[in-house]
Protein backbone atom coordinates (compact mmCIF):
# COMPACT_ATOMS: atom_id res chain seq x y z
CA UNK A 1 0.00 0.00 0.00
CA UNK A 2 2.13 3.81 -1.06
CA UNK A 3 1.66 6.27 1.75
CA UNK A 4 -0.48 9.32 0.56
CA UNK A 5 2.21 11.39 1.95
CA UNK A 6 4.80 12.17 -0.41
CA UNK A 7 6.76 14.61 0.59
CA UNK A 8 6.56 15.93 4.97
CA UNK A 9 8.53 18.80 5.98
CA UNK A 10 7.81 19.32 9.62
CA UNK A 11 3.68 20.23 10.16
CA UNK A 12 3.58 20.20 5.92
CA UNK A 13 2.65 16.81 4.25
CA UNK A 14 2.17 17.03 0.18
CA UNK A 15 -0.06 14.31 -0.69
CA UNK A 16 0.30 12.31 -3.53
CA UNK A 17 -3.16 13.00 -4.39
CA UNK A 18 -2.30 16.95 -4.93
CA UNK A 19 1.01 16.13 -6.70
CA UNK A 20 -0.98 14.46 -9.34
CA UNK A 21 -3.88 16.51 -9.47
CA UNK A 22 -0.87 19.28 -9.98
CA UNK A 23 0.57 17.48 -12.85
CA UNK A 24 -2.70 17.03 -14.37
CA UNK A 25 -3.96 20.40 -14.55
CA UNK A 26 -0.61 20.88 -16.11
CA UNK A 27 -1.16 18.21 -18.96
CA UNK A 28 -4.25 20.47 -19.27
CA UNK A 29 -3.19 23.43 -19.85
CA UNK A 30 -0.31 22.61 -22.06
CA UNK A 31 -2.71 21.26 -24.56
CA UNK A 32 -5.39 23.61 -24.13
CA UNK A 33 -2.20 25.97 -25.15
CA UNK A 34 -0.97 24.17 -27.78
CA UNK A 35 -4.72 24.07 -29.26
CA UNK A 36 -5.30 27.32 -28.97
CA UNK A 37 -2.45 28.04 -30.82
CA UNK A 38 -4.57 27.03 -34.13
CA UNK A 39 -6.80 30.11 -33.22
CA UNK A 40 -4.27 32.67 -32.51
CA UNK A 41 -5.17 32.57 -28.66
CA UNK A 42 -2.53 33.55 -26.41
CA UNK A 43 -1.07 31.19 -24.16
CA UNK A 44 -1.54 34.05 -21.51
CA UNK A 45 -5.60 33.70 -21.68
CA UNK A 46 -5.39 29.85 -21.02
CA UNK A 47 -2.97 30.72 -17.98
CA UNK A 48 -5.01 33.35 -16.67
CA UNK A 49 -8.24 30.69 -17.13
CA UNK A 50 -6.16 28.37 -15.21
CA UNK A 51 -6.08 30.64 -12.41
CA UNK A 52 -9.16 31.49 -12.14
CA UNK A 53 -10.58 27.92 -13.11
CA UNK A 54 -9.21 25.81 -10.54
CA UNK A 55 -10.20 27.89 -7.32
CA UNK A 56 -13.47 28.11 -8.91
CA UNK A 57 -13.52 24.05 -9.36
CA UNK A 58 -12.40 24.11 -5.76
CA UNK A 59 -14.79 26.22 -4.29
CA UNK A 60 -17.71 24.94 -6.37
CA UNK A 61 -16.79 21.13 -5.51
CA UNK A 62 -16.76 22.08 -1.89
CA UNK A 63 -20.10 23.54 -1.74
CA UNK A 64 -21.64 20.87 -3.96
CA UNK A 65 -20.06 18.47 -1.10
CA UNK A 66 -21.59 20.43 1.70
CA UNK A 67 -24.66 20.88 0.12
CA UNK A 68 -25.39 17.09 -0.21
CA UNK A 69 -24.31 16.02 3.46
CA UNK A 70 -26.02 19.56 4.39
CA UNK A 71 -26.63 17.59 8.23
CA UNK A 72 -23.08 17.06 8.73
CA UNK A 73 -22.04 20.22 8.69
CA UNK A 74 -25.55 22.26 9.39
CA UNK A 75 -24.45 22.22 12.91
CA UNK A 76 -20.56 22.89 13.07
CA UNK A 77 -20.57 25.26 9.81
CA UNK A 78 -16.55 26.16 10.39
CA UNK A 79 -16.29 22.66 8.72
CA UNK A 80 -17.54 23.96 5.85
CA UNK A 81 -14.09 25.04 5.29
CA UNK A 82 -12.17 22.58 5.99
CA UNK A 83 -11.35 21.04 2.83
CA UNK A 84 -8.35 19.31 4.29
CA UNK A 85 -11.18 16.70 6.31
CA UNK A 86 -12.03 15.46 2.61
CA UNK A 87 -15.37 16.20 0.88
CA UNK A 88 -15.23 17.42 -2.42
CA UNK A 89 -17.26 16.38 -5.54
CA UNK A 90 -16.55 16.59 -9.27
CA UNK A 91 -19.95 17.78 -10.68
CA UNK A 92 -19.70 20.78 -8.37
CA UNK A 93 -15.70 21.07 -9.65
CA UNK A 94 -17.53 21.09 -13.21
CA UNK A 95 -19.91 23.72 -12.56
CA UNK A 96 -17.72 26.03 -10.50
CA UNK A 97 -15.32 26.16 -13.68
CA UNK A 98 -17.97 26.37 -16.15
CA UNK A 99 -19.00 29.68 -14.44
CA UNK A 100 -16.05 30.95 -14.02
CA UNK A 101 -14.94 30.61 -17.27
CA UNK A 102 -18.57 31.96 -18.80
CA UNK A 103 -17.29 34.96 -16.92
CA UNK A 104 -14.00 35.17 -17.77
CA UNK A 105 -14.48 34.47 -21.34
CA UNK A 106 -17.28 36.78 -22.29
CA UNK A 107 -15.39 39.30 -20.70
CA UNK A 108 -11.62 38.52 -22.64
CA UNK A 109 -14.34 38.71 -26.19
CA UNK A 110 -14.12 35.29 -26.91
CA UNK A 111 -17.02 32.58 -27.14
CA UNK A 112 -17.26 30.03 -24.32
CA UNK A 113 -18.18 27.72 -26.96
CA UNK A 114 -15.01 28.12 -28.76
CA UNK A 115 -13.09 27.82 -25.42
CA UNK A 116 -14.25 24.87 -24.26
CA UNK A 117 -13.96 23.28 -27.20
CA UNK A 118 -9.93 23.74 -27.18
CA UNK A 119 -9.82 23.12 -23.62
CA UNK A 120 -11.81 19.85 -23.68
CA UNK A 121 -8.96 17.45 -24.26
CA UNK A 122 -6.92 19.11 -21.80
CA UNK A 123 -9.96 18.60 -19.31
CA UNK A 124 -10.34 14.73 -20.23
CA UNK A 125 -6.52 14.12 -19.97
CA UNK A 126 -6.88 15.94 -16.48
CA UNK A 127 -9.37 13.74 -15.39
CA UNK A 128 -7.61 10.63 -16.47
CA UNK A 129 -5.26 11.88 -14.37
CA UNK A 130 -7.21 12.91 -10.99
CA UNK A 131 -8.82 9.39 -11.30
CA UNK A 132 -4.73 8.22 -10.15
CA UNK A 133 -4.77 10.72 -7.76
CA UNK A 134 -8.51 8.51 -6.09
CA UNK A 135 -6.43 5.36 -7.14
CA UNK A 136 -3.21 6.50 -4.60
CA UNK A 137 -5.74 7.87 -2.10
CA UNK A 138 -7.52 4.48 -2.32
CA UNK A 139 -11.10 6.09 -2.96
CA UNK A 140 -10.95 4.67 -6.63
CA UNK A 141 -12.34 1.23 -6.93
CA UNK A 142 -9.47 -1.89 -7.64
CA UNK A 143 -9.72 -4.31 -10.57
Amino acid sequence: MLNPIAIAVGPLEVHWYGIIIAIGALLGLLLAIREGKRFGISQDFFFDLLLIGLPSALIGARLYYVAFEWEQYRHNPIEIIQIWHGGIAIYGALIGAILAGIIYTRRKGHSFLRIADICAPGLIAGQMMGRWGNFVNQEAPRI
